[in-house]
């Protein structure tokens, strides 16, 4: 039966949650974020699996980093996964609209699929998926909120200092 963990860290965003399966980063969540599950299934508090979860997020966070470097344990279904890959290859500072994604997945049409996907991320921030917006350059959906999202965008794109965000 699999370990499951969570803690609760501070963050320029509000807390956030994360929770780990067999000790590696399986979600993470925020406050009032759309497809929160119930706290139920965080599992155990325990911060221990969290250290390298916790130092690339503080990173981050300080403008250190521009990509994180963890092992995750992503559970979706397999074109879930292939668009939660695809966000993984969005640099740092750039975007990529549902239409763009949908093509590099080699299936143009389904940039609305792309979008449902998109917002089942259960790793957001980590695994980018607020580097992806609307045709014609539009802030589209985020499950935590479409001013995080905006917040999020500036930081990287070097428009905002990190203090200023939030």
């Amino acid at each position: 039966m699999p370990v499951v963990q969570h803690t609760v860290v501070d963050s320029p965003y509000d807390p956030l949650t994360l929770v780990a399966v067999d000790g590696v980063l399986s979600r993470l969540h925020m406050t009032g974020q759309r497809h929160r599950p119930p706290e139920e299934t965080f599992g155990e508090p325990d911060p221990r699996p969290f250290g390298e979860v916790i130092r690339q997020l503080d990173a981050y966070f300080a403008g250190e980093l521009t990509e994180f470097d963890l092992p995750l344990n992503l559970v979706g279904t397999p074109f879930q996964l292939r668009v939660w890959e695809q966000l993984l290859r969005i640099p740092y500072g750039e975007t990529r609209t549902y239409g763009e994604l949908a093509e590099e997945l080699g299936n143009p049409g389904a940039s609305r699929a792309v979008g449902l996907a998109n917002g089942k991320n259960p790793v957001g921030i980590v695994v980018p998926c607020h580097r992806v917006i609307g045709a014609g350059g539009s802030l589209t959906g985020y499950g935590g909120g479409l001013d995080r999202k905006q917040r999020l965008l500036a930081f990287e794109s070097g428009t905002a200092e990190p203090d200023a965000l939030f």
